[in-house]
């Protein structure tokens, strides 16, 4: 197995109302000293699915020499937990990520040099969230899988589940159905099988990923709720396109033919940003890096790079 320079550590972040102190978990693959490439600060979804989902990007520090940031997002992984904080809506919020995004550019001096950024689902909303704010540093993002619309993404999970079969409909349309019941795990798990990530078996990095949010729940429930497929948390209305004729780093659009982000729901980051280009990749659904990884690591690797050829 192949091994890279590879760096841990751990930033104190300011959150005066977590009421604890708070710290951020990173990792570096590659050396941002050296490496001719700037670096991809990788952003995770859920919230609170940590960083595991993303180790898929490693490829593009092999073939192409970008150096990867990972980090486990305040409340998530290694970083601080805040338990007592699910149901906090105004302790979670977009802005509460930000300051600890830019907390972490600052530590580790990406300012001058630049950087670029990929977002993943949640990720990708805090992206397109973080680029409107035309951060001193950023060069490009990908914003993989991310609606610009949670009222977008609602009316496209309702389109896909009018796509599974009427039993397992029933039971995920059903008011009445113990979201904690084993009926309801099972019928939510084709909806996932279908939309979210269609390998068999998962890949581990991704089923860590779901085991973070489930046994630490308090972002995600707060802000999405108690299922993929139907938000009624505190972002249920964030329409991030309203802000994205302000982003002003390049930014290439990436979902699956599967998704349960469907065109419609990208679409919007696509009229608004002033530089983007925009790819479907047909065989994917919710997790393309993992999917069509050949094809997602191509599309990211040729973008982001600036020394191709070099």
């Amino acid at each position: 197995m192949a091994t890279y320079p590879t760096t841990e550590g751990e930033i104190s972040v300011d959150i005066p109302e977590a009421g604890k102190p708070c710290k951020t978990w990173y990792q570096i693959v590659g050396d941002l000293n050296g490496a001719k490439e700037s670096p991809i600060v990788a952003l995770h979804g859920g919230p609170g699915s940590g960083h595991d989902s993303m180790l898929a990007l490693i490829e593009l520090y092999e073939k192409w020499g970008l150096p990867i940031i990972f980090y486990d997002q305040i409340g998530s992984g290694r970083s601080t937990h805040l338990r007592e904080k699910k149901g906090d809506e105004q302790f979670w919020t977009f802005d509460l990520f930000i300051r600890e995004l830019d907390n972490l550019i600052d530590h580790l001096n990406l300012r001058e040099k630049g950087f670029h950024i990929i977002g993943q689902s949640f990720g990708g909303m805090l992206a397109g969230a973080y680029a409107s704010r035309q951060p001193v540093g950023l060069k490009k993002i990908v914003l993989s899988s991310a609606p610009a619309s949670m009222p977008l993404y609602k009316e496209a999970c309702k389109k896909r589940l009018a796509e599974l079969s009427p039993d397992v409909r029933e039971i995920l349309e059903s008011t009445e159905v113990d979201h904690s019941s084993q009926e309801f795990k099972d019928a939510a798990e084709v909806f996932m099988k279908t939309f979210v990530i269609r390998l068999d078996p998962v890949p581990d990095p991704v089923q860590r990923a779901w085991k973070n949010i489930k046994e630490n729940p308090s972002a995600y429930s707060t802000m999405q709720g108690d299922s993929e497929f139907d938000t009624v948390g505190s972002m249920k209305d964030w329409e991030g396109w309203k802000d994205a004729d302000r982003i002003q780093a390049e930014t290439l659009l990436l979902n699956g033919g599967y998704d349960e982000v469907m065109d419609f729901v990208v679409e919007p980051w696509f009229k608004m940003i002033k530089k983007v280009k925009w790819v479907t990749l047909q065989k994917a659904s919710h997790t393309p890096m993992w999917e069509d990884t050949p094809r997602y690591m191509q599309l990211c690797g040729d973008f982001l790079s600036e020394n191709r050829g070099v």
